[in-house]
């Protein structure tokens, strides 16, 4: 299969910094062994980045987040590795996060803005024979109504408020998690389907989402 961490080396320095960061989960930590991060940078100038603790830059003005974020955004749904949910990702960028959800849950349905970068997460979804993942392009702050309700939500950007539709879209003891802006700086926010909140903590703060697909790419 296509996009495997081929160096284990590599990829045990690469857990290794991440349970130095807090990213602890078994499953999650599985998951980012496995996936390789390089395999969603298309500049080969940037690849060697794949594997350092920095964002890397893709087309359209989006950034693949540094890995401590990316696991500790999805340690925080408490997803357990074998069960049956059904994730939303709102802010699919690339789909490195995608497919590490992918590894996770049972479906996995992300959404993005840019037609550019959808595209580009479909050919990799074959690639990479994940066949419980879907994306489709469009304003990911709506959800996608008709295939939920969802067991996970996770906003792969910031929000200075999280949307209604989206809390919505949950099912039955649910959890949305999301990265907020607020006048201290971005909090990582844990919301359950009950109306229970929870402020985790959050090392590196990321753009924030915006409404509408886009127009131009």
């Amino acid at each position: 299969m296509a996009g495997l961490i081929a160096d284990p080396f590599r990829a045990a320095r690469l857990v290794l910094h991440l349970r130095q960061e807090g990213v602890t989960d078994d499953g999650v930590l599985q998951a980012m062994e496995t996936i390789d991060r390089a395999a969603f940078i298309d500049d080969p100038a940037l690849s060697q980045l794949a594997f350092e603790n920095a964002m890397v830059p893709i087309p359209c003005g989006q950034i693949i987040p540094r890995p401590v974020t990316t696991g500790q955004l999805i340690q925080a749904l408490d997803l357990r590795k074998g069960n049956n949910s059904r994730v939303l990702l709102v802010g699919a960028g690339s789909g490195y996060t995608a497919a590490l959800l992918a590894q996770l849950a049972a479906d996995v349905f992300a959404i993005e803005r840019f037609n550019m970068l959808t595209e580009a997460i479909r050919r990799r979804i074959v690639d990479l024979e994940l066949s419980n993942l879907a994306v489709r392009s469009g304003d990911g702050l709506l959800g996608w109504l008709e295939r939920g309700p969802y067991d996970r939500i996770l906003l792969a950007g910031a929000v200075k408020e999280i949307p209604d539709v989206l809390l919505g879209q949950l099912g039955k003891g649910g959890v949305l998690v999301a990265p907020v802006a607020t006048s201290d700086g971005q909090v990582l926010m844990r919301l359950h389907e009950n109306g229970e909140r929870e402020r985790l903590g959050f090392r590196h703060a990321l753009p924030l989402l915006r409404e509408g697909p886009s127009q131009a790419l």
